[in-house]
C-alpha cells in the first residue's frame, strides 16, 4: 500500500494528524481548483478554506474499491463544496433583466413551438423576440445550469466526454469557465454548442434551428470542440 493511501485509511479511522498530512500533501490539488473560482466574489483564502472542506469530505468518503485514483474522486468534492456556498450566497448572479428576457425566450419558444408545430429557428426566434441571436445565445449561456458538463444531448453525448480531457473536473469546473469558454467562440459555433450540450438537441434539430444542413451542423460542431479543447489546453 502507497504512504497516502495508507495515510487515507488512518484518517478515515479518526486520525487527526493523518489527516493534515494528507491535505498537506494535496495542497496544490486544492489549489488548482480554487484557480478556478477567483474572481467570484468571495476572497481567495476563504476559497481555499471552502476547497480543503471538501477535501476532508472526499478523505472521509473516499472508498479503496472505487479503482479511482483518490485524486480523480477528490476533484469534484473539492469543486462541489466551492460551488455549493456560491450558490447558496449567491456570489455568481445573473442579472435581473437577464432572467426576465430569459422568461419571455421560454414563453416565446413555448408558443412557437405550439404555433409551429417544431422548434423555432433561431430567426424565428430572434424575430419574435426582437432580440438578436447574439442576445438569446448569451442570455441562453448565462442561464445554463451549472451541471451542462455532463447534460446529454440527443445523441447521448456529454460536453464533458467529447472533449476528452484527462481531468474534465480541473479544466472546466464551473459554470462561468464553461460561459466564458463557449462566449468566445463565433456566432454559430457558439449556437451549435448551445443547442447541442445545452439544450441536448440533435445534430438534425440543431441544423432545422439555426437554419444549415446536418453536414454544417456537424462541421460546426467539430471546429468549436477543438477551439474548446485547445483553450483547455492552454
Amino acid at each position: 500500500m502507497s504512504r497516502q493511501l495508507a495515510l487515507l485509511e488512518r484518517a478515515q479511522q479518526g486520525d487527526d494528524d493523518a489527516c493534515r498530512a494528507v491535505l498537506e500533501e494535496n495542497e496544490g490539488l486544492v489549489w488548482s481548483v480554487v484557480r478556478r473560482y477567483t474572481g467570484c466574489g468571495v476572497e481567495t483564502e476563504d476559497l481555499y478554506q471552502l476547497g480543503c472542506i471538501g477535501f476532508i469530505k472526499a478523505v472521509k468518503c473516499f472508498d479503496f474499491t472505487y479503482g479511482t485514483q483518490f485524486s480523480t474522486y477528490a476533484v469534484p468534492k473539492i469543486a462541489g463544496e466551492i460551488r455549493r456556498f456560491l450558490r447558496d450566497d449567491q456570489a455568481v448572479k445573473v442579472g435581473r433583466t437577464t432572467k426576465e428576457k430569459g422568461q419571455a425566450l421560454r414563453k416565446i419558444r413555448e408558443q412557437l413551438r405550439s404555433s409551429l408545430g417544431r422548434e423555432a429557428r433561431l430567426s424565428e426566434l430572434a424575430e419574435a423576440s426582437g432580440m438578436t441571436a447574439e442576445e438569446i445565445a448569451e442570455i441562453d449561456l448565462a442561464l445554463a445550469a451549472p451541471e451542462s458538463l455532463q447534460q446529454e444531448n440527443g445523441d447521448g453525448l456529454t460536453l464533458e466526454s467529447v472533449l476528452g480531457t484527462d481531468a474534465p473536473e480541473e479544466s472546466m469546473v464551473e459554470k462561468i469557465a464553461l460561459r466564458e469558454a463557449v462566449d468566445s467562440l463565433p456566432e454559430r459555433e457558439k449556437w451549435t454548442i448551445l443547442l447541442r450540450f445545452f439544450k441536448g438537441m440533435t445534430q438534425a434539430q440543431t441544423a432545422r434551428i439555426i437554419g444549415v444542413s446536418q453536414v454544417q451542423v456537424s462541421r460546426l460542431e467539430r471546429r468549436s470542440l477543438e477551439k474548446l479543447r485547445r483553450q483547455l489546453e492552454e
